[in-house]
This record gives C-alpha cells, structure tokens and sequence, in this order.
C-alpha cells in the first residue's frame, strides 16, 4: 500500500508539472521503445523513492520493469557486488571493504546522490516528555552494553516508563550511519533491541508502547505522523526537529544525511537501466518531493548533472 501509495503520489505530481502526452523516452532514446528488467536492492530507504522512478518511467516505457528489492545496504552491496542487480540502493556512502569486494569481481560503478534524507527519531504518540534528546542521551540509550530500561534513566525528569526499542538490521546503511553518528563508532550498539529491515515494523512496535523508541528515515515518519512523533535532536547548539530546511541547511546535526544509487557500468551497458538512471536524475526533483524526500541542494544538483553528462558522453562513446 505504502509502494502504491507513494507511486500515484509522484505520477500525479509529474502529470501536473507537464501536460504533453507526447514525451520523448528518457536516456536519448529518441523515443525508443525499450523492454527488459532493471535489478535493484539494497537501503529500504532508498526502496520507496527508486521504487516511484521505476513507476514514472514505466509510464514511458512500457516494456521496462523495475525490480526493487531491500535487503539493506550493506546486503544490496554483497549482491551487486557478486554481479545480481543493476543498480545498488544505499544510505551511505560505499565501504572501502565493498569497493574491494566489487573490484576483485570486476564490477565497476558510479556513485549517484540522489536525495537527502533526515534520519529520524520517534516516539510513541502518549509520549509527553521526550520532546527533545541531546546525542549525549541517545548515546545513553543505544551505546554497547547499555543497561537502560526506563526512561527515568536517560533523565530523572522522564517517567519510570519502560523504553522498548525498535531501530535497523545490521545490514541497514542506516544502523551504519545512526551508530556512527551517534555511538561514536560504525556498527557498535546494543544489541537487546528489535531489530528489522523493515522499517514498517518499527510504526509498529513504537505506535504500539507509550515508551517505545525508535528510528528510521524522514519519508517514514512523514507517512506515519498521525501515529508517531519526532523527536528534536540537540547536537549541541540547541534542539533542532527534523524537517526538509532543517536537512539541507545543515542545522539538524549529526542525523542528516546524503542517499545515493550505484549503477554499475555492465548495468548501463543496457539500454533500459541506462535509460532508467537518465530519467532518474532528470527528473530528480519532481519524484523526491513526490515520494517526500529532501531534495538535493543546488550545489548537489550540479554535482549529479555533471555526473550525468559523464554517464551520457560514456553511452555515446561506446
């Protein structure tokens, strides 16, 4: 429903914004039909956003499927890497441990940003006294070997609510960048929390528990505010709610972060995916804030177009 959702959201919003039932196919196509599958895995939070490419640029071309799988970042890379998908969904920036797993079976690839993100702290809807936590006190709660059960124990003020926690897998580019960002180092937390790729299971068990806690991206929470609410994040110069501005002005520290595609060359070596990144890119601005994203800035804009360019004058000269 949410995939459904998200898709008609954005197809509305690029049928308002043009009004020529004549479009030329993406990718200088010069209006080829194209057919054949483009393979994508990895962040789900990057699925929803790819996901509603893949369905505006079927509106073009029919005969093209996107595949949108979410096994997680770090999942999506060993995948990619081993030569299954086209396309690499990430919430963070590629390992150097993944760049050498991909080289050593020959796979070569173009890093693509393709969004911002806000990631996201949310509580139960009940929850009256966490309106705002500094990175000292999420570090408090999700450190290694964290003995916090209550909420009493992040700060005397709170209640004596029991704090149930909900957050990402271990293959999730956003356990990557929340533990990093917020524990001081990649990959190092507590590990008696529920952890899921699905990110709809963390709505779940938060909207579920008036002490519930959790985290994710931006998207899910704005598709979920009527069961859930954000918490300001102080990162030492004051307590700062998530939000697009807050995003892409750099003020919601340390949470906000960059989200990016990785097409590898033999992906684009087809005509479809290359067609399908073209469009992607070109379009980049109506379908993230179709799929409520944070858009990419002005000087990420510049920065992707050149990238395309680089990806156009390749297909051109091969």
């Amino acid at each position: 429903m949410r995939y459904l959702a998200v898709s008609a959201a954005a197809l509305l919003a690029l049928s308002a914004c043009g009004g020529n039932n004549e479009t030329p196919a993406a990718g200088g196509n010069s209006g080829e039909a194209l057919s054949g599958q483009v393979v994508v895995d990895g962040s789900s939070t990057v699925e929803p956003l790819t996901a509603a490419a893949g369905e505006l640029f079927k509106e073009e071309q029919k005969g093209v499927d996107v595949a949108v799988g979410t096994s997680g970042t770090g999942g999506g890379f060993k995948k990619f890497c081993a030569g299954e998908t086209d396309i690499s969904n990430a919430s963070r920036p590629i390992k150097d441990q993944e760049k050498k797993l991909c080289a050593d079976k020959g796979v070569k690839f173009t890093e693509l940003q393709i969004a911002n993100d806000a990631l996201t702290v949310v509580v139960n809807k009940e929850n009256n006294w966490a309106d705002c936590l500094t990175v000292a006190q999420l570090k408090k709660i999700w450190e290694p070997g964290s003995k916090v059960k209550t909420w009493d124990q992040v700060d005397p003020k709170f209640p004596k609510e029991p704090l149930p926690l909900y957050g990402a897998g271990s293959d999730s580019g956003t356990f990557d960048y929340f533990t990093a960002e917020i524990n001081g180092k990649e990959g190092k937390s507590r590990t008696d929390y529920n952890p899921t790729e699905d990110d709809n299971v963390t709505v779940q068990g938060v909207s579920g528990a008036k002490g519930a806690l959790g985290y994710f991206g931006f998207s899910y929470f704005e598709e979920n505010a009527a069961k859930l609410k954000a918490v300001k994040i102080d990162g030492g110069k004051g307590c700062v709610e998530p939000s697009v501005a807050a995003a892409q002005d750099g003020s919601y520290t340390p949470l906000a972060r960059p989200l990016f595609i990785y097409p590898s060359n033999k992906g684009l070596a087809k005509k479809q995916v290359e067609a399908f990144v073209e469009f992607y890119l070109e379009k980049n601005q109506e379908i993230v804030e179709a799929a409520k994203f944070v858009p990419l800035t002005d000087e990420q804009k510049t920065k992707a177009k050149a990238e395309l360019d680089k990806l156009k004058a390749q297909a051109a000269g091969s």
